[in-house]
């Protein structure tokens, strides 16, 4: 039987909730239903146990990580299934550069360390994967912060043998994959693109702290997409009563055949928090084969998962 995958995240937010629950679900009812790959490696969608979790809010740090992730500001909603006491308490996550050396030691046991944290906060996503470095884990980041996109980390985990994944989630169906496929698709049919927009909505605390801290989101959207030059990103908004929902509108202005006008307007509701869960599980069982596998670095299959992977711009 193949030995299941012990992760530790950082954040316990909406996107840690989502998948905690998620995992819960598939195990109780064996449902593939928004599952992409039931199967990476010979390492199926039950096989991953989370062992440590990492945050910074005095109400979540002690509290069993099943009792967190409905704690407030969280408002992904309570999937239907039991959900037994995960036996992992919460531990104060990093505070400053100093601390990396105590996370490093908390890790022991994991394989894999899903930083879910805020984006906004490069030096902290540093400090992380520094800690994952020194305890021979696997390191993935989901923020926009650059990571796996500094030449010098990615190189020492390639050296060390161990996977360094990221940058910046490409939601399992989210603004960025879909306005990319309407995007090639205008392209392989021959019409040609005036103009393009995209506007996100959404009622999470990460939408609320990316206001607040856009720094390199609006890149990285940017770099998900086929067209850069005539698209334009708008500044996410955030509307808490959308709770862990997002709205995004789209907009696509081209030309056909003769000149003629051609005009696209979608809007796509999705619960943001089930998007990154839905590409997280996939990463972290490609992080873990890879670890097993000695494989160090960026691993080439986790690029379609990603906005901003090895190679785009900062």
């Amino acid at each position: 039987m193949i030995e299941r995958v012990k992760v530790a995240v950082v954040g316990v937010g909406n996107n840690t909730s989502a998948l905690v629950q998620g995992l819960a679900l598939h195990r109780q009812s064996g449902s593939l239903v928004g599952i992409r790959r039931p199967m990476i490696d010979g390492l199926g969608v039950g096989d991953i146990d989370v062992v440590a979790a990492f945050a910074t809010s005095a109400e979540k740090i002690g509290r069993d990580l099943t009792e967190a992730i409905f704690l407030a500001p969280n408002n992904f909603p309570r999937l239907d299934c039991d959900l037994p006491r995960a036996g992992v308490p919460v531990t104060k996550g990093l505070v400053d550069a100093r601390e990396v050396q105590r996370v490093a030691a908390a890790l022991v046991g994991a394989e894999v360390l899903l930083y879910s944290a805020p984006s906004g906060r490069p030096e902290t996503a540093r400090a992380y994967a520094a800690a994952a470095h020194a305890a021979g884990v696997a390191f993935i980041n989901t923020t926009s912060d650059p990571v796996a996109r500094d030449p010098q980390l990615l190189a020492s985990f390639e050296a060390a043998g161990l996977p360094l994944l990221g940058d910046d989630l490409a939601s399992q169906f989210g603004t960025s994959v879909l306005h990319n496929a309407l995007l090639r698709l205008l392209k392989e049919r021959g019409l040609t693109l005036v103009s393009s927009y995209q506007v996100n909505l959404g009622g999470t605390e990460d939408f609320r702290n990316l206001v607040e801290n856009p720094n390199t989101k609006k890149q990285s959207k940017l770099n998900a997409l086929s067209a850069a030059d005539t698209v334009e990103v708008a500044p996410l908004g955030y509307l808490p009563h959308l709770a862990s929902q997002k709205v995004a509108h789209l907009n696509l202005e081209a030309q056909g055949w003769g000149e003629t006008a051609v005009s696209l307007d979608v809007k796509l509701k999705v619960h943001d928090p089930s998007g990154a869960a839905g590409v997280n599980i996939d990463l972290i069982r490609i992080a873990a084969s890879a670890l097993r596998n000695g494989r160090g670095g960026h691993a080439a299959e986790a690029t379609p998962l990603l906005k901003s992977p090895p190679g785009t711009a900062i």
